[in-house]
């Protein structure tokens, strides 16, 4: 996904995170205020987030897997300024 089209980036983090992973049901949270004059850090934000999916597709696969799978879905968002990202991945009925 281009990181030009409209919309908050977390709107786009969740329509890519939804196309990547069907069935998946995914929460955007952002952290870019907590983290003003950090490192990653700009004035307009949107750089720091906190994203939850339950996909069942993660079932079987490894935390590493499951990791790696995101972060390749949203490489387009890390290239367009994206600073951090914390991830709660699991599959359904997982605690």
């Amino acid at each position: 996904m281009n990181t030009s089209e409209t919309g908050t980036r977390a709107e786009r983090l969740r329509t890519t995170l939804l196309h990547a992973f069907p069935g998946a049901e995914v929460t955007v949270r952002d952290d870019s205020g907590l983290h003003a004059g950090h490192a990653g850090a700009r004035p307009g934000g949107e750089t720091h987030y906190a994203v939850r999916v339950v996909a069942p597709g993660f079932a079987g696969m490894s935390r590493l897997a499951r990791s790696r799978a995101v972060h390749a879905a949203l490489e387009a968002e890390f290239g367009g300024g994206m600073h951090a990202l914390a991830l709660e991945l699991r599959a359904p009925g997982e605690g």
